[in-house]
């Protein structure tokens, strides 16, 4: 018995941050703190889930350490018991258990009762680990008494309250053990890992409970206790009790199920009725080999097939292959656009069978990115789908398989910086104005809270004793999940039932659902997943080859768009991308005239090249100078000249990162791809820095020079910043050039299909109908006879009497007008032709008042000979009863508030100008007739403001003041604190550079200002040009004053896309450098 005593502590129940709000440690830090303390084992059973058990075994894994994984259930009596499972069938039946709780709720609640625990305990060998709630209620030792007669091993933890009393409860829990015919279990019944984390502890549970630490009360602990404790501490605590510790080696003993065991099968479903899943995927490759290259297959890509073939037979992967080729072809056959990218796009056998579109042979890619025998990891392939029709694909697969069999992967929500100062200021109590002014300088979604400097300058003291507390606190909470989502597309599919792998519960969208593990557990174990996500572009696409089919009858798709066109090039020289795929952001629009590209591989380099990795690991300059002839391009030994021949002796992908470590530093294949997993992990691990010693030695040791060996580390070390695969480049770089070709060859079809596919990249329908008209094309206004229910094209005759297809405005431009209203007004034109009057439409199409002000306002009555006003007054004679409201276009106009009895009889003055573009802004988020600044460019021009298309002709370091509406802000992760904006004027864009000490001396300014005046010096290189700011002015409330002078009456109000921003909680500028990518 002694020996058992002396013999090291375990703890059995440790929950985690992965009880949302319940607890105050991760997994790992639980298990690393064990380990630490020279535990045996430690188990992780968290509240009605396994969402983190898997953390906690990789980190056990990692150190050699034991680890139990089980749930806290937890039934809607308040019965609380821990359950082990003894074996594989066991945990099946629990996250089965725990699925039909989840299912049977709404998202993010388990609704367990006690008999689904009585007949998992009857069904399943488990260890059972009850908690005692503070009172031994009748209820409560019923329900003890059930579940020890369903089960051997049921034990009553013993945990010490730290009370006076505690031998008397000690007592109690043994009495009512022994009554039951239960045992006991010792335990510090941990929330956190060590008593520093007490203070958070408190705040989670008033985050819980929606209260303030001063309201909370006995919903605290009562004591500061509950962390895991030395086992000389245990010892002392439980010596009355030495069968409390020997059971825990007990449960140790017959608990031997380990994650390891879930083995993962791929569905086997019979795709053939006489050929095995690897000959009929052999089938489909060389097929489609023969159509892809009807003059013969290459040599060398016959090779290439041969050798991945093989491979894939070695580890059984052509289920998985056969799985995706099927999704895939579901999308062509309901006509849905579609493109395999990632680590997929390195495989000749995905391009054969139409997963992917890049040639991997053609572009030297590297197979053992996507798959390798040595390294035991499951293949990743991802498919982009229209974002507007990635249901459909969504809901086949659940058709298919079943909800049994497939369901998509988690993510986990965690705090921000801002989510977490919100939460934390409520809590402390901080008033609103001041948790207010916390959010507004809480930037993007950071993983620090504010600095001190920003809350001196908001004249707050930082050093007070609430506001530390909250900053301290909101540090600590950062990271922490807040609650489990669906991924944005990873499904993993199974031979067996999904849910005897891991819980499956509701997500908040209608006929979904998702598991309780992310892509990380996923890979952790060895699971198989396909990512079925969405890409707007795509639907852009597929929008811009139907309208061009039914107005220019060229009929497209991805396959046959002309490549290399020059001219396409030569448009995205000029850096006009606006609305191109991938390289519209500001940084990219400044890169392109500096990188030429002139062909396909070069726009691979250019979707690379601007990424935080190699900016950060400085490959952007050595290649721009070496590209220009500014600089010889010399290799230090023909290894790395095979390596790096393609980018000029720069490494810009991950896979020459791979490769540079086996050629020139000795690494194995294996130890190569541990360097890409170091690469991907450094901010979470920083581990790439033992494989630099290694890679530097290395090197040295091979004749390299040391300063050579160090700088090509610091290069790779770069992409721990986020760098593309080159396979991954190369599928966006496909798309690059077909949103060009479609952008210079058709801007009006592409115009209208991105205006019809938002919300989607930097720009708003303004900005990109803006740009389509500086290319030449006519943009009509929306019209009530001509409109469709999305923009479209129409033919109309040019001054010459030439055909020419204009752009259309659609009623889907209209704020507030629902979809169905703008396709009932079209199929109502459809069957009884054009409307002649507003009465007219309103009987026919059966529109309420509501939406016919909507149309009023947007002037869509336009073309029935209607002004605004004259509009909105026969909408008024349609409901008498709302005859005396006012509406704002007849305020302090002079016009009668009651309609004559002869509405052609009223005198309505015409609405000034300004007025007009500020209803256009209103109404459609944009104007037809002028750019707000127009109206104020005499009164700018008075103040030497100068236009932006000045700024293309100014010369270098001439100071010159500027304004416009600000259309786009980015803050790169990778541009050290410096802020980007583009400002829109009556004459184009033009490009700010704001250096982070003006930033935080404008820092309202620059986050919230809608309308900005700046001065500043002038930067050029080559065509590339930016204004350098100096000072920057707010004046967004000046533009009504300005515009009075215009005929604009003194009480209008702005409308909210002309507004400027309140800094109140406002989000600031997007630390995520590329919106709308991957």
């Amino acid at each position: 018995m002694d020996g058992a005593i002396d013999k090291a502590f375990s703890e059995l129940a440790a929950i985690s941050n992965f009880s949302f709000l319940h607890g105050a440690a991760h997994p790992q830090e639980m298990v690393l703190e064990a380990a630490t303390l020279g535990y045996r084992a430690i188990g992780l059973a968290d509240r009605n889930t396994l969402a983190g058990v898997v953390r906690a075994h990789a980190a056990a894994r990692d150190i050699g350490m034991r680890f139990v994984p089980g749930a806290r259930l937890v039934t809607q009596c308040g019965f609380e018991v821990i359950a082990y499972p003894h074996d594989r069938a066991a945990y099946g039946a629990l996250s089965q258990c725990l699925t039909l709780g989840n299912r049977r709720a709404s998202k993010g609640q388990c609704l367990l009762y006690i008999d689904d625990l009585l007949n998992l305990a009857k069904a399943q060998r488990f260890c059972w680990l009850i908690v005692p709630p503070p009172d031994l209620a009748a209820s409560f030792r019923d329900s003890v008494a059930l579940l020890a007669a369903s089960s051997h091993h049921v034990y009553t933890l013993l945990v010490p309250l730290y009370g006076a009393d505690d031998a008397a409860w000690f007592g109690q829990i043994a009495a009512l053990a022994d009554w039951a015919g239960a045992g006991l279990i010792a335990s510090f019944n941990p929330l956190y890992h060590n008593p520093t984390r007490r203070p958070l502890q408190d705040v989670v549970v008033c985050i819980r409970h929606h209260c303030t630490l001063q309201e909370a009360g006995y919903r605290l602990a009562a004591h500061a206790e509950r962390y895991l404790k030395p086992s000389t501490e245990a010892q002392r605590l439980f010596a009355a009790y030495p069968n409390a510790l020997c059971n825990i080696e007990t449960v140790l003993k017959v608990c031997t199920f380990s994650l390891d065991e879930l083995a993962y099968q791929y569905p086997e479903d019979a795709f053939d009725a006489h050929l095995s899943p690897q000959a009929l995927l052999e089938k489909y490759t060389w097929e489609g080999a023969a159509a892809r290259f009807p003059d013969g297959v290459p040599t060398k890509l016959e090779k290439t097939l041969h050798h991945e073939l093989a491979l894939i037979d070695q580890l059984s992967y052509a289920p998985y292959f056969l799985t995706v080729h099927d999704i895939v072809n579901f999308a062509r056959r309901k006509h849905i656009l579609c493109q395999g990218r990632g680590s997929a796009a390195n495989s000749a056998v995905c391009y054969c069978v139409g997963i992917t579109a890049v040639d991997p042979s053609r572009l030297d890619l590297l197979f053992e990115r996507f798959i390798s025998a040595e390294r035991n990891e499951p293949p990743d392939i991802d498919i982009d789908f229209e974002h507007e029709r990635r249901e459909e694909v969504i809901q086949y697969i659940y058709q298919k398989y079943g909800r049994e069999r497939a369901g998509i992967a988690a993510t986990v929500i965690t705090y921000r910086s801002r989510s977490a100062v919100r939460e934390v200021a409520k809590v402390m109590g901080l008033s609103a104005d001041i948790a207010s002014a916390l959010l507004s300088v809480s930037w993007g979604s950071g993983n620090q809270p504010p600095p001190r400097e920003h809350i001196i300058r908001l004249g707050l003291d930082p050093d007070a004793i609430g506001l530390a507390a909250t900053l301290d606190m909101a540090a600590q909470l950062i990271g922490f999940p807040r609650h489990l989502s669906q991924h944005v597309g990873g499904f993993v599919v199974t031979n067996q039932r999904l849910d005897t792998l891991v819980p499956i519960g509701n997500a908040a969208m209608q006929e979904r659902t998702f598991i309780e593990w992310d892509k990380d557990d996923l890979d952790t174990l060895g699971i198989l997943k396909i990512d079925i996500l969405a890409l707007g572009m795509l639907s852009a696409i597929r929008r811009s080859f139907d309208l061009i089919a039914a107005h220019h009858q060229r009929n497209l798709e991805l396959a046959n768009v002309p490549p290399e066109d020059g001219a396409v090039y030569d448009m995205l020289c000029r850096g006009e991308s606006i609305g191109v795929f991938q390289v519209e952001s500001r940084a990219q629009m400044n890169m392109l005239p500096r990188l030429k590209p002139r062909d396909f591989y070069d726009l691979v380099i250019e979707v690379a090249i601007v990424r935080p990795g190699p900016i950060q690991g400085d490959m952007v300059h050595p290649y721009l100078r070496r590209r220009n002839g500014e600089e010889a391009v010399e290799f230090p030994s023909q290894e790395l000249e095979d390596v790096l021949s393609k980018t000029l002796g720069v490494p810009l992908f991950q896979e020459q990162a791979m490769r540079i470590a086996v050629a020139a530093a000795g690494f194995t294949p294996s130890e190569s791809d541990q360097l890409r997993r170091a690469m991907a992990t450094f901010r979470k691990t920083g581990v790439i820095h033992e494989f630099g010693l290694r890679l530097v030695n290395g090197m040295v040791a091979r004749g390299y020079e040391k300063d050579f060996a160090e700088r090509c580390f610091r290069q790779i070390e770069g992409f721990g910043e986020y760098g593309f695969p080159e396979s991954h480049a190369a599928s966006f770089a496909f798309l690059v050039y077909v949103s060009a070709w479609l952008k210079h060859h058709y801007p009006a079809a592409f115009c209208a299909a991105l205006i019809n596919s938002q919300p989607m990249g930097f720009y708003a329908p303004a900005q990109l109908l803006g740009e389509a008209r500086r290319q030449g094309v006519v943009a009509q206004p929306v019209c009530i006879n001509a409109s469709d229910a999305e923009a479209d094209l129409e033919t109309n005759s040019d001054a010459r009497g030439a055909a020419r297809v204009d752009l259309r405005l659609g009623f889907n431009q209209i704020t507030g007008l629902a979809a169905a209203d703008g396709e009932a007004i079209v199929a109502a034109r459809q069957m009884g032709g054009a409307f002649d009057s507003v009465a007219d439409c309103a009987r026919r199409v059966g529109l309420g008042v509501g939406t016919l002000e909507r149309l009023a306002r947007a002037d869509a009555f336009a073309g029935l000979g209607l002004s605004r006003r004259q509009a909105l007054w026969a909408v008024r004679a349609l409901a008498p009863e709302q005859k005396s409201a006012a509406l704002p276009l007849f305020d302090n106009q002079g016009v009668p508030t009651t309609p004559f009895e002869d509405e052609a009889s009223a005198d309505l003055p015409a609405l000034a100008p300004g007025m007009e573009v500020l209803e256009d802004y209103a109404s459609l988020r944009l104007s037809l007739r002028n750019h707000p600044l127009a109206f104020l460019r005499a009164d700018l021009q008075s103040a030497h403001v100068h236009q932006l298309l000045d700024l293309q002709n100014a010369a270098s370091g001439r100071r010159m003041s500027v304004a416009g509406l600000v259309i786009c802000r980015q803050r790169p992760g990778s541009a050290k604190g410096v802020v980007f904006l583009t400002l829109e004027d009556e004459t184009g864009t033009g490009n700010i550079v704001v250096w982070p000490d003006r930033f935080e001396q404008f820092r309202a300014t620059v986050i919230g200002a809608r309308l900005m005046r700046i001065e500043g010096r002038v930067q050029r290189s080559g065509i590339v040009v930016h204004l350098v700011a100096e000072k920057l002015t707010d004046i967004s409330g000046q533009l009504i004053q300005l515009m009075q002078q215009k005929g604009v009456p003194p009480n209008t109000a702005l409308p909210k896309p002309l507004r400027g921003k309140s800094q109140a909680g406002r989000r600031t500028p997007r630390e995520m450098p590329w919106r709308g990518e991957t």
